[in-house]
């Protein structure tokens, strides 16, 4: 790997603050954040709107800090993540606030059938292929940035082409994933076309922590879902092609409650805990998905999306790998709530299709508005 151009986020902010106050106060700016291991230079760009501030990179198109003010006004980054690209391309990443794809989610075996012909993906978990594949996918590439100030507020838009045959999928891909920051939420819009038809199922892998990134637990947040049915699982983690409903399962979310409650029903099954797709009431445009809370800080984070799915995972995989600033990331010490078409929609008819024509165009937006109550 060439020599690396290394800046730790305490580093990066120190830079903040050493520039001139008006480069510091900007709603735009751009910082160096390493160097991938084929040589090539990773950027940070710093959104800033009020008390709100996001941090996002052109490796993986990915969210990497997030910061909130709590209930007195003090500022917590609140998501999983790290000091520079060298962190995004070891084996402690688990996805941490990429965009995941083209596929995100479990196809099951990595096989699926367009036009009478069978595609063979990656097997990357278990039996199963996941979030678009070993080295292609779309969390492990260079995007190209482009930066605005529009009405709604700062934006960063990056574009990918995703080539045919790419990691095994048909059709050369055009995305862009365009993060614009409000005063008070942050706006997620997906576009993609493509010159074959191809499955395509974008989101968010952020990992929320609304007490703090390196916080112990997110076992005392509290969650609230907008869904009455939930898709079962296989032992490998695969809908059955069932949706049932939430009612007397440790998935009833309907109401605010404690992540920590029954989370202890689950442990002993294949998914450890949370790692379920919800079904959304799911309407016409933008729809209520989830709203979750951390109690002592009150930040609250309320999500709404075009999807009809919603994936809770509850960081069962997390083991205490390194972080930003050297902090620990143990098991369930943060959360991700992925907007979604439902897993393996590929192989499930009578699921919403995920399956993209060629001439049309691919559309999802998620709006993830902040308070702290």
């Amino acid at each position: 790997m060439n020599q690396p151009l290394i800046l730790p986020i305490a580093l990066l902010l120190a830079a903040c603050n050493s520039m001139p106050r008006s480069a510091a106060s900007e709603p735009i700016s751009r910082l160096p954040f390493g160097t991938t291991k084929d040589g090539r230079p990773a950027s940070l760009y710093v959104l800033r709107n009020g008390n709100l501030e996001a941090r996002l990179c052109d490796y993986g198109a990915t969210l990497v800090a997030l910061l909130l003010p709590d209930r007195a006004g003090a500022r917590a980054d609140v998501l999983l993540g790290f000091d520079d690209v060298a962190g995004y391309q070891s084996d402690r990443n688990q996805y941490f606030g990429c965009t995941a794809g083209r596929v995100c989610n479990r196809i099951k075996q990595g096989r699926f059938t367009l036009a009478g012909y069978t595609y063979q993906l990656a097997v990357n978990n278990g039996p199963n292929h996941l979030h678009g594949g070993v080295t292609r996918s779309l969390d492990k590439v260079m995007w190209q940035a482009h930066t605005a100030v529009a009405d709604g507020g700062p934006a960063v838009t990056f574009r990918y082409t995703s080539a045919d045959g790419e990691e095994g999928y048909p059709g050369n891909l055009t995305i862009t994933v365009t993060y614009t920051l409000g005063e008070h939420e942050l706006h997620i819009d997906y576009a993609a076309s493509t010159d074959q038809p191809t499955p395509v199922n974008l989101t968010n892998h952020a990992y929320w922590n609304l007490g703090g990134e390196g916080s112990a637990s997110i076992l005392d947040h509290e969650l609230q879902m907008t869904a009455d049915q939930y898709t079962p699982v296989d032992d490998s983690l695969i809908p059955t092609g069932e949706i049932k409903p939430v009612a007397g399962t440790p998935l009833d979310f309907r109401w605010s409650t404690r992540i920590g409650e029954r989370i202890d029903q689950l442990v002993a099954t294949p998914t450890l805990g949370y790692d379920h797709n919800l079904v959304l009431r799911a309407g016409d445009g933008l729809h209520p998905a989830a709203v979750l809370r951390e109690p002592q800080s009150g930040r609250t984070v309320t999500i709404s999306t075009t999807e009809p799915g919603l994936q809770f995972y509850s960081g069962n995989f997390l083991h205490g790998q390194t972080g930003k600033g050297g902090k620990a990331y143990r098991l369930r010490s943060a959360l991700c709530l992925e907007t979604q078409h439902f897993p393996d929609s590929c192989n499930q008819p009578a699921f919403p299709t995920t399956i993209l024509q060629k001439g049309a165009v691919y559309r999802s937006s998620t709006v993830l508005r902040f308070a702290a109550l």
